[in-house]
C-alpha cells in the first residue's frame, strides 16, 4: 500500500495553492502520495511547506507544533533547519523532487488506487455530430492497437497513427486533433522536447496524454505544468484513461 505523507502548508498565493493542489492530486498515482494536512487529518504532518514571505508563516513558525517537522522554505531568510529552500517563481517539479528525496522508497513502485474497471456505456453517436479526431503516436504496434481500442470505447473512432516524433509533428501541423495519446519515448526526439512542440502546435491540441514506463511524480508534475493533460504508466489504467477520454 502506498504511503501517504501529510503536508502542512503555510502561506502562498491562490495561484500557488492551486498549483500545489494539482501536485497533491497527481501524487495519487505515485508512492509516496502527498496530501494537504488539516486539523482533522488521521495523522500528524511529516513535512511543512512554508511561504517565508507570508504573515501566516511568521506566526506558524512560532508554534510548538512545528518542532521536528521537516521544512521546505520558499523565499529569503530561511531558517537553518530548512531541508530545502526555493525562490519565486516556484519550480514545482523541483519542489516535488526534494519531497521525494525525503520520503520516496528506494525502489519506486506503482499502485493503481482506482479499482474501477471503467467499463463504459456504448451509445451510438448522433448522426450529425462532428467527428472528433485523435492522434496515436507510438513506435509499438501493440500499444497503438490498445490505445485505439480505448479511444473507440469513448466514441473516438477517427484516429491517425504515427510511429516516430517526426510523423507525429507532421500530422499535428496538417490536422486538428482533439486529443493526442503519445508515447514519451517516441523515437526521434526527447519526450520533453516533443511535449513542448505539441503544446505549441497550431491549432492547439486541447488534450495531450503521455504514456511512459514508470513515470515518476516529478515527471507527472513537469508534464502537467508543460501542458499535458495526464501522464500514465504503460499500459494506461483503463478506468482512469476512459474517464479522461469521456471529457474530450
Amino acid at each position: 500500500m502506498a504511503q501517504r505523507i501529510f503536508v502542512k502548508v503555510l502561506g502562498f498565493t491562490d495561484v500557488e495553492r492551486h498549483a500545489l493542489n494539482t501536485v497533491f492530486r497527481l501524487s495519487e498515482q505515485s508512492d509516496p502520495a502527498y496530501a494537504l494536512w488539516m486539523p482533522d487529518a488521521p495523522e500528524p504532518p511529516q513535512l511543512a511547506l512554508v511561504d517565508g514571505e507570508s504573515y501566516e508563516a511568521r506566526l506558524g513558525m512560532e508554534s510548538p507544533a512545528m518542532e521536528g517537522l521537516r521544512l521546505i522554505w520558499v523565499g529569503s531568510a530561511a531558517p537553518a533547519e530548512a531541508w530545502r529552500t526555493f525562490e519565486r517563481p516556484i519550480a514545482w517539479p523541483e519542489v516535488v523532487r526534494s519531497m521525494d528525496e525525503l520520503f520516496a522508497p528506494a525502489e519506486v513502485l506503482d499502485f493503481d488506487l482506482d479499482s474501477d474497471s471503467g467499463g463504459p456505456e456504448t451509445l451510438p453517436p448522433e448522426p450529425e455530430a462532428p467527428r472528433k479526431r485523435a492522434l496515436i503516436a507510438s513506435g509499438d504496434r501493440d500499444e497503438r492497437l490498445y490505445l485505439r481500442a480505448k479511444l473507440a470505447l469513448a466514441q473516438l473512432t477517427h484516429a491517425d497513427e504515427a510511429e516516430t516524433a517526426a510523423q507525429a509533428l507532421e500530422l499535428t501541423r496538417a490536422n486538428h486533433y482533439e486529443v493526442a495519446l503519445v508515447d514519451f519515448a517516441l523515437p526521434g526526439v526527447s519526450g520533453w522536447d516533443l511535449l513542448k512542440e505539441l503544446s505549441n502546435t497550431k491549432p492547439a491540441i486541447p488534450h495531450v496524454i503521455l504514456t511512459k514506463d514508470r513515470a515518476s511524480l516529478v515527471e507527472r508534475a513537469r508534464a502537467w505544468f508543460g501542458g499535458a493533460e495526464a501522464f500514465f504508466d504503460k499500459p494506461p489504467h483503463p478506468g482512469k484513461l476512459h474517464d479522461l477520454l469521456r471529457k474530450v
